[in-house]
Formats: structure tokens, sequence, C-alpha cells
């Protein structure tokens, strides 16, 4: 959604890098062309000027003039202004403090409502609540049949007692604020304690269903009312958001489609203008493409430094703990990595959604957008499918896997013999390197080990012997005078002596050392 705009705002601080010093111009430059990449973007007007105006007076103030380095200082500042316009903070749902809490959702026709209010159900069942849909919308056609469906799918119940319109040739049947009414009472009645109410949405400026949406609200006396947008509208956002803000007053905004390929200045525009937060996105088909809007982190994507702490909550929503302790289980033991690991990690990956999604939040991913563009999804089928044509036996041992079983496993697969051998390379090389992490060595290439994990790999280390702290010498008379030094507080010989005794006044009793080698001391 913010590609072309993360692009631009990108390339503008590429040229203050390496600026010990920025000059009215430099800052002028920079403005002037993050000016041009919002209003690109489609953002409002007057939301540009505002924000181009506080960046300006920020830039030059002390806060860049005495930074150490300025340009880093310009992004920052840019970060934290592009906060405050998508709303500074996170808002999050108010619930009722008794009864169900009722969310009523509006917004124009095709925005994407009756989709969404599936995807929040299923996002509050996640969420540990049970919430029900009620079918509001009887105006547009099968729009009560359409909610059934989403809420199957979403595994949410749906109160929906009028069938609505059916086509586009018949009359709405039953009363919406009727409607409303009893699914607030249904849902008390059945321990409900969420209520998402769908509406009728509306084509341009339609004061019946305006009015009705505002009948529905005084009727259910909504804890939440969300104004759901198209990301992809563009400048009208503002105008829209505007009246639906005078006729139904809503308490916040959620925008639908964020995963278009649109230029996303409805996302900038909405709060500005009318001071109500954003509260959900939906970032795709899928029932569980949904998430909160952070601020925060919404603008490090748009300035293409990542999105890290949502990639670790998807990770820790749909990681199996169970799977994910008996990897770690292995990896202590030192036990080898086989395919059935491999799959099962595979699968726990395919769970967290699209690769793609998940690159993209990583920071700098803009610079590889291209080959994330031509990244091809349907590859970790194919490797999915050779592992799946191996025996049990093989995925275990794939030492085993000769020439003949190459071949049988690709004509299984569907693939060329080659694209297997590619992956048993690949396997090859990821085997090494877990043995090598699993016993302290580190990745090839890297100084050191792992902390916690033992030294850089040493003979001491491979043969599972640790020597005694502060001993370096295999010797056992040098290694007694080291221990001896470092307990009386002096320091050990210097490195050159034979046994690192010579020029000192010992007392060989002292050392403990094996009847005869007071020899080697010169006593």
């Amino acid at each position: 959604m913010f590609n072309s705009l993360s692009d631009r705002l990108t390339a503008t601080f590429k040229n203050l890098r390496g600026k010990g010093r920025l000059s009215e111009a430099d800052v002028d430059a920079t403005v002037r062309e993050i000016r041009r990449a919002l209003l690109e973007a489609d953002v409002a007007v007057p939301v540009v000027r505002e924000f181009t105006a506080v960046i300006k007076e920020r830039a030059l103030g002390s806060e860049v003039s005495e930074a150490l380095n300025p340009g880093q200082q310009v992004v920052k500042i840019v970060n934290e202004e592009l906060q405050n316009v998508l709303g500074g903070e996170t808002r999050r749902i108010n619930l009722a403090k008794t009864g169900p809490t009722v969310i009523m959702l509006a917004g124009l026709q095709g925005a994407g409502k009756t989709t969404l209010a599936g995807k929040l159900g299923k996002w509050l069942t996640d969420q540990g609540h049970k919430p029900v849909l009620v079918a509001s919308d009887l105006q547009r056609p099968n729009a009560v049949t359409q909610l059934k469906v989403v809420g199957e799918r979403a595994g949410v119940a749906v109160f929906a007692p009028e069938p609505g319109a059916t086509s586009e040739f018949d009359d709405p049947t039953g009363d919406p604020v009727k409607v409303a009414r009893d699914g607030v009472a249904f849902a008390r009645s059945k321990l409900y304690d969420v209520v998402i109410v769908d509406t009728a949405g509306r084509l341009g400026i339609d004061q019946a269903l305006m009015n009705q949406a505002r009948d529905i609200r005084d009727a259910v006396d909504p804890d939440e009312v969300l104004f759901v947008i198209d990301a992809m509208i563009g400048q009208d956002a503002v105008n829209t958001a505007k009246a639906f803000d005078e006729g139904v007053d809503f308490t916040g905004v959620v925008l639908s489609k964020l995963d278009g390929d649109a230029r996303g200045g409805a996302a900038l525009s909405v709060r500005a203008v009318t001071g109500k937060p954003i509260m959900f996105a939906s970032t795709g088909e899928g029932v569980r493409d949904f998430e909160q809007f952070h601020p925060d982190r919404m603008a490090s994507r748009i300035l293409d430094m990542g999105d890290v702490l949502t990639l670790i909550e998807q990770a820790e929503r749909q990681w199996d703990k169970t799977e994910a302790e008996r990897m770690a289980k292995k990896f202590t033991d030192q036990e080898d990595f086989t395919f059935e690991d491999f799959l099962a990690q595979m699968q726990q990956l395919r769970k967290m959604g699209s690769m793609k999604k998940m690159l993209a939040m990583m920071p700098g991913a803009a610079g590889m957008r291209e080959q994330l563009e031509n990244f091809d999804e349907r590859e970790i089928d194919r490797v999915e499918a050779i592992v799946r044509s191996m025996t049990p036996h093989e995925r275990v041992a794939p030492k085993i896997i000769n020439g003949s079983r190459r071949a049988r496993i690709a004509r299984g697969s569907g693939v060329s013999v080659s694209e297997v051998n590619q992956l048993m390379e690949r396997f090859a090389q990821a085997q090494k390197m877990m043995k090598r992490l699993a016993q302290g060595k580190g990745v090839p290439g890297m100084p050191g080990g792992i902390p916690g994990m033992g030294g850089g790999g040493g003979g001491a280390a491979k043969k599972g012997k640790a020597k005694k702290k502060g001993s370096r010498s295999g010797n056992p008379a040098k290694r007694a005078q080291e221990q001896a030094a470092l307990a009386s507080g002096q320091k050990p010989a210097a490195k050159g002596s034979a046994f690192g005794a010579q020029g000192q006044d010992l007392d060989a009793e002292s050392l403990n050392l094996p009847k005869g080698f007071e020899k080697f001391l010169g006593k």
C-alpha cells in the first residue's frame, strides 16, 4: 500500500547521509521532496501542509543543528510526526463494564464491512471473547447470506432472523433497527460478550440510509461505532469520513484493503481530518488477515524500518509451543536435524501466513522489493512435496538417498532430479550449521561461538573437557604456578619462559606440586 511513499521518502533521506551539518537549503530540499511524496500518495492537501510545516520547523531547530548525525535526526523527526498523524498511540476497544459490548459497523457500500465483520469476530475470538454477528444489512442483495458464510468460515455465530433482499429486483424485507435490537437481546440471553452489528452501506450521499444507521445507533447504544473505509479510496476519503462523522458520530476507523497497490493517502488523511483514531486494518482476503493498528509500527513500515514487533506477535500466536520445546531439546542434545524436523518447521512457518508479507516486515525490505515481488510462494509447496515423497526412513536418514531414490522422489513430487539435488545440498548445509551451533562453534565465517553454548570449538570443548578457570597451559607445573599466582593476586609469568618460573622467588611447597617437580623450578 505504502510502497511508492516509502520509496520516495527513503530516497530523500539518502541525500542526507554523511552530512555533518544541514544548511537551510538542505532542509528546504528535503521538506519539498517529502511534500511531493505525500501529495503523490493522495494525502489530503491540508494534512500535507501542516505536516511539512512541523517538519521544517523542527528540522531548523536546535535538535538537528546540535545533533551528531543531523540526517538521522531528521529521519527521527519525520518518524515521530508520522506517528502523530496516524494517531500517536494504539487505541483499543472500549469494552462494556456490564452486558455485551456492542460494536456497530458503518461505511460506504463495497468498503468491505461484511467481510470485516467476520475478521473482527475471528480476532475477538482469538482474544478470548465470544462474539456474535448481527445481520442488519437487509438492503444489499444476499448481504445476509454473505454474512452467514463469512461467520461460518471465521467460526463465529450469526444472528439473522430476516433473509433480506435476495436479488436486486426484490424489495428489502424486515426492519434493520428491530433486527439490531433483537440481536443485542439474543446475545445477552445466550451469554455472548460482544455483538458486531453489520449495517447497510450506501452510495454517495444517501440520506435515507444515513438516517437508518443513526436509528440503529440510537436503538442499540453501541460502545463502539467503527467507520470502515476502503484504503484505496484516495482524496475522497476526507469527504466521506466527514459525512459519516456528522451522520453517525463514529468512534474509530477501520482500514480495509490495506494490501492493495493504491497509494494509501486515506490512512494518513482520515485520522488528521476527523480526529478519530484508526483502530484496525484489514491486510488481505483471509479471515486472519486482520490486525490492530499501531501508529508507531505503521510509521516504521512507511520509512522502511520494518515491523519486527508485529512479526514476533504473529509467531507467538501461531507457533506450536510443544513443537518449539521439542526442537529446543533436540538442539541441546545435539541430535541430527532431519527432514521430519524440516517439514515440521515449514508447517509452522506456513501457519504464520504469506512469506512475502513476513519478509516485507523486515527492516530494509524496500531494498529487496523486486526480489520479494518475484518470490514464488509455490516454491514452499514444491519443497514440501519433495519431502513428502520420501519414505519415513529416508527423512530421518537422508544419507541413504542415492541416485535411484532421488529419481523416484522427483517423479513422486513432480519436479526434476536437479531440484531434488539442490534441496539435498541445502539441507546438508543446514545440518552442518545446526550441528556447529549445538556444539557452540558458531556459524562458519563468524568469530567465536554462541554465548552460553561453550567456546569457539577448541580441542577441550570438542572432547567435552573444560579447563580450570585462569589456566591456559597444558603443562601441569605451569598450570599449578598460574593458579598459585592468581590465588595470591600476582600477575602470571610473561609468555616466553618455558615453565613461567624463571626469575621468580617461588615456594615449591606452596604450589603443592607432585614429588620431584622442584627441579623444574630451579630449586
